[in-house]
């Protein structure tokens, strides 16, 4: 039965700002469950989830996989490599075999935008997105903003800058849209060759320069270059990336205010950052994984029916 998301997470876009809301808010007290000596409760007791990854992933798995056994949910870890699908089987030939054995969600990673939806549109299983190509990658989006609205208290009137290989990132895009449904003010920053041709529809500012980029925000969410996913020709070198686009401590330091520094990972240390940024003290990439598993602990709980009202009994088992 849907709750108050519907049945399946596919990305930012679709949701209400009220929604969004609601999933932050509901992310607070499962954080704390984390902090605890017995991190668990049984809240999904009874529940199977299988981690369909058909791309690599090491915080995104393990990040949902924590979130599951938090929830006292059994999990199911399929890597494409090592499935039916390295024998020619279809997305959905496997997805309907794992669901005709009783399974109640399906966590999907997938190198095609659109995978997500493609299988939540052929099963009854919920459906959570956890990154479809170059489409969206909804619950790191959710983790940014909750790690920004701790920090900066309201996301309103925020300016935040997405700076790097905005053209390959799911990230960027479920950061554009989950912040300025909040009412903050975005920007992107990166070689043009890095960004998409439309970037400017969809209703964010351009920066062609770093340093412009650092005097407009509060905070820059830095996004690593996917090589993986280029061609040659998009960048002279890394070292010039660096040098041009390079997030320093020498360009923080001619800031006008004190910026938070937000990197998705994994990063690539002296590239779009340098070491001395990303373990810096305004820096709150820790931050953010730690957020990631109380996020996905609230889309598996509000998936399944869990009524927000409930989450502060449910950390405690009582819900």
């Amino acid at each position: 039965m849907p709750g108050a998301l519907g049945k399946d997470l596919l990305g930012l876009a679709s949701l209400s700002a009220e929604q969004l809301v609601l999933l932050l808010d509901t992310a607070v007290p499962f954080r704390e469950i984390s902090e605890r000596s017995i991190k668990k409760v049984p809240t999904l007791r009874g529940a199977t989830i299988v981690n369909l990854f058909f791309e690599a992933s090491t915080r995104t798995r393990i990040s949902f996989e924590f979130a599951e056994k938090r929830l006292s949910a059994d999990t199911v870890n399929v890597a494409a490599a090592a499935s039916s699908v390295a024998k020619g089987e279809t997305l959905v030939d496997t997805a309907r075999n794992l669901e005709a054995m009783r399974i109640d969600m399906v966590v999907i990673r997938h190198p095609a935008s659109g995978a997500a939806r493609f299988l939540a549109e052929r099963i009854e299983s919920n459906v959570i997105n956890a990154g479809d190509g170059t489409h969206e990658h909804p619950t790191q989006g959710l983790l940014d903003l909750l790690t920004l609205r701790d920090r900066l208290g309201t996301l309103r009137g925020r300016r935040v800058c997405i700076v790097g290989d905005v053209l390959h990132s799911r990230v960027a895009r479920s950061n554009i849209w989950g912040l300025t449904k909040l009412g903050a003010e975005v920007a992107v920053c990166g070689p043009r060759s890095l960004l998409p041709n439309a970037v400017g529809e969809m209703g964010v500012t351009v920066f062609d320069r770093i340093e412009a980029a650092i005097e407009w925000a509060d905070a820059l969410n830095v996004l690593r270059l996917q090589l993986e996913r280029m061609q040659a020709g998009y960048i002279p070198s890394l070292r010039e990336y660096n040098r041009v686009f390079g997030v320093t401590r020498a360009r923080l330091e001619r800031a006008p205010r004190d910026l938070l520094i937000l990197h998705p990972g994994p990063m690539n240390r002296g590239v779009e950052i340098d070491s001395d940024v990303a373990d810096g003290p305004h820096s709150v990439i820790l931050d953010q994984v730690t957020n990631g598993v109380a996020v996905r602990m609230a889309v598996l709980y509000l998936l399944a029916g869990g009524r927000p009202e409930l989450a502060e009994a449910a950390k405690t088992g009582g819900a």
